[in-house]
């Protein structure tokens, strides 16, 4: 760890010289690179093909304009925002557990957060699409959420005139069709990306953090970062983590039909977790105490709980002091990113 955090360190140091040093080497007017997908140093490669739909200005300002219309779902109510909020990190509403769609239907999951989708290799609790492109349809088409064709939301986008010549500054068409929609919402969801918290901060540049927070980040690395692991906070695996004996919803077994994968869902992100509650895919805890105080006791075995949490047959979890659980939470707090949830790019301009 300590090796890593150094590297880092010289890295960004590095990358900040030589951010000085061309501030002095280039034209009075230099270019707006708002709209230019940077990697941030610590991250990993992104995973979205950005070769094959790179991200432009006006393609953001029409992915843009999808997120926040209401034209995606059936009876025109339902816009993506309503469940991924910028002030949330662009996670759902706390004031009601899971996702609620057209005709106040609710979902099944708590919408989870939409930052740094770029950098990852399945999506949804479950894993069910392996691309961010296909991302929308699965929310577009859903009975309890947009309820809408794709189809039918082409035809209606190509009705408007405002959103043909917005399709044409930002693919050359005269004609809208679903790739270039779905490209479009990739261009605007692939530049969220979450990367400067006071923990970023602290890797990249050494700014301090407290007793308490520096404490928390010794203890999520013992006793958290087997499963939130890397920059992004998760290994991006599927785990049972000892919420239930019994699953209504069956998790990642509904994709790979494995009874072995019964119970189990994808480890979220934990960046900016302070300000994403309720918790777990059921939005069955309301704190981040109570998530904690899960896996401190609380948890129930089941034929395919995560090895992790178990002594032979013994359901063990995480074993927790009120004083660690107090400063895991304090380091947690430093994953929040309020350069992002206040980003101009991603607010709602019309």
């Amino acid at each position: 760890m300590e090796i890593r955090d150094q590297l880092i360190k010289y890295l960004a140091f590095g990358w900040v010289l030589f951010s000085l040093w061309s501030c002095q080497h280039v034209p009075e007017h230099q270019p707006d690179n708002s709209f230019t997908f940077v990697k941030p140093p610590h991250f990993p490669e992104a995973t979205y093909t950005l070769d094959k739909n790179p991200i432009t200005e006006q393609g953001v300002a029409l992915g843009r304009k999808l997120f926040f219309d209401p034209i995606l779902s059936r009876d025109n109510s339902v816009s993506c925002n309503n469940c991924h909020q910028q002030s949330r990190a662009f996670a759902d509403s706390p004031l009601h557990p899971t996702s609620i769609g057209v005709d106040s239907k609710f979902g099944i999951r708590n919408a989870p957060s939409l930052a740094n989708m770029a950098f990852l290799k399945e999506f949804f609790w479950d894993g069910g699409v392996t691309h961010l492109d296909f991302v929308p349809i699965n929310a577009i088409e859903s009975q309890v959420e947009m309820d809408e064709k794709l189809a039918h939301v082409v035809e209606k986008l190509n009705a408007r005139e405002e959103y043909r010549q917005m399709f044409k500054l930002a693919f050359g068409i005269d004609e809208i069709t679903s790739p270039y929609m779905l490209q479009a919402l990739s261009q605007f969801t692939a530049l969220m990306i979450s990367a400067d918290s006071k923990y970023d901060r602290y890797v990249l540049y050494g700014e301090a953090l407290s007793a308490n927070e520096l404490r928390g980040l010794e203890l999520f690395e013992q006793k958290c970062a087997s499963c939130h692991s890397g920059e992004l906070f998760s290994d991006q695996t599927y785990r049972n983590n000892g919420l239930s004996t019994v699953f209504g919803d069956e998790g990642r077994a509904r994709i790979t039909e494995s009874s072995e994968d019964i119970g189990k869902f994808r480890v979220p992100s934990l960046r900016n977790a302070a300000i994403t509650g309720p918790y777990m895919h059921d939005a069955r805890f309301k704190t981040l105490l109570q998530v904690l105080d899960h896996y401190d006791g609380l948890m129930v075995g089941s034929s395919t709980l995560d090895p992790s949490f178990k002594n032979g047959n013994e359901v063990v979890g995480i074993p927790l002091t009120e004083e660690e659980k107090a400063k895991i939470i304090d380091f947690i707090n430093t994953l929040t990113d309020y350069t992002f949830i206040s980003d101009d790019r991603f607010r709602n301009h019309d």
